[in-house]
């Protein structure tokens, strides 16, 4: 593929307005002023001096920044040149953009604002997971009956994985499995037996002992290594399923178990965990979507939470010249590893920004539809009356996990989405190990992200022979 080429019907740059100016929006701001065909003038953050910052921590100068607080003055920022700062999408809305990067990470807010650039004919690229997985799909039908586009967004897994995952199939290749290592690495320090993970260091000398699985069943191994671990670290985190979950709505994927595998793991081992069990992995059928934790030296490469397919290996002699060249081949012989070591934000972003808006393509695909649902599950008996606030850098609810389970419509004695009660009061109790139902929570019915996903289950109402067909 020669990128150039690709775009080069594309003679203006794609006016952007971002909404959202953490990580991800940060990256794309500071790579943005690089590329010629993207221009990154409007940003929206909680306050307009906010925006404005984050323009100034991109290499902005600060004359050509204006924060403005209503739309005449974004008009009048607009015309003579400069970049405008804004607290409130509604004051940039009518400024002549192309496409809308939501990075919010806010759930219902992102649901606002994508709704209102598909109302107003902008394309979305949807960053933010955390509405995608309760209304992806219904915002991307909405849009295409808009005339414009909703897309993933290159720099994060689910757009990555998507298109590795299809590579693999316009090639023939049998998709066994595909998946992202988890956002931090798992560095052990062999001579201390310490192990660090994401600046946090316990001592675990006993994994020293399973770092190398030898003759050893490579699943058995990898299964001490999660008890090991698990005494002092989380093994599980939100955002992985999330992510899987919007994979899966787009290829027709889905996973193995609820809450995944999620095996620690060395790079030469992930063709071997994630066969199928007949072939000694973990896996009971193939088009499975998982997770593992990245177990390394201080000294070897990270796997970057990037993300990988496992593929049937259909030729001995091809693959055999394959394993040669170093490619990731199982011991069996007959499933190999193929991986994107890479995530890098929003300074790849731009790829997807010109696809949707250049080129009206969209990286989910032809066919995104709620095949599955990312649920809240109940990780201790909650009483009535606790807030599920979402919080932290990874978007989680204390003692609250997640799983992946087939899509349903709304009903109160249905699991819930997992960020539809994000933020909610549980108006009663609910037990250990138990789905959070969306009668369990106090909702308002004037929620934007709860009318959007009721009328997602209008858009994509299907008989259950129908659902149960779209989600294997």
């Amino acid at each position: 593929m020669n990128f150039h080429s690709l775009y080069s019907g594309l003679k203006t740059p794609i006016e952007t307005c971002l909404v959202g100016s953490g990580g991800f929006g940060q990256s794309f701001l500071g790579q943005a002023r690089r590329i010629r065909l993207v221009n990154a003038r409007i940003a929206v953050d909680m306050t307009s001096e906010g925006a404005a910052r984050a323009m100034a921590a991109a290499g902005i100068p600060a004359s050509e920044i204006v924060a403005c607080e209503t739309p005449a003055e974004a008009k009048a920022a607009w015309a003579a040149g400069h970049h405008i700062a804004a607290g409130r999408l509604e004051t940039v809305i009518d400024l002549p953009f192309h496409l809308l990067i939501e990075a919010t990470g806010s759930p219902e807010a992102a649901t606002r604002h994508s709704l209102a650039a598909i109302e107003a004919g902008r394309h979305v690229a949807l960053v933010s997971k955390e509405a995608d997985s309760v209304v992806g799909p219904g915002l991307a039908r909405l849009a295409q009956d808009k005339g414009v586009v909703v897309t993933p967004v290159d720099g994060d897994q689910p757009s990555l994985l998507i298109a590795l995952v299809t590579w693999a199939e316009l090639l023939g290749l049998e998709i066994i499995a595909a998946g992202k290592s988890s956002e931090y690495d798992f560095v052990l320090d062999a001579a201390t037996g310490a192990v660090t993970c994401n600046g946090v260091t316990h001592s675990l000398p006993e994994l020293r002992d399973h770092w190398l699985p030898g003759s050893r069943s490579i699943v058995g191994n990898a299964a001490e290594r999660a008890r090991i671990l698990g005494s002092a670290f989380p093994l599980r985190a939100v955002p992985d399923l999330c992510e899987m979950t919007l994979v899966a709505n787009a290829t027709g994927l889905g996973p193995d178990t609820p809450g995944f595998h999620a095996p620690p793991a060395r790079i030469p081992e992930i063709a071997d965990l994630f066969a199928e069990r007949r072939q000694g992995g973990l896996s009971a059928g193939t088009r499975r979507v998982d997770v593992f934790h990245h177990l390394r030296l201080a000294e070897e490469a990270s796997f970057a939470g990037g993300v990988f397919i496992v593929v049937r290996c259909e030729d001995d002699a091809t693959w055999d010249m394959l394993a040669g060249k170093g490619h990731v081949v199982s011991r069996t012989a007959k499933t190999a590893m193929l991986y994107l070591p890479r995530h890098l934000l929003g300074v790849e972003a731009a790829t997807s920004i010109l696809d949707a808006a250049g080129l009206g393509r969209s990286g989910y695909g032809e066919d995104y539809r709620p095949r599955w649902d990312l649920v809240a599950v109940a990780e201790r008996d909650l009483p009535a009356g606790t807030v599920l606030t979402m919080g932290g850098h990874h978007h989680s609810i204390d003692s609250v996990g997640a799983e992946m389970r087939p899509a349903a419509a709304l009903a109160d004695d249905r699991p819930a989405p997992f960020y539809l009660v994000a933020n909610r009061k549980l108006v009663r109790p609910v037990a250990a190990g138990a789905a959070i139902k969306l009668g369990d929570v106090e909702i308002d019915q004037g929620s934007v992200l709860l009318q959007t996903r009721r009328r997602q289950d209008e858009i994509f109402a299907e008989s259950p022979v129908e659902r149960a067909a779209a989600a294997r």
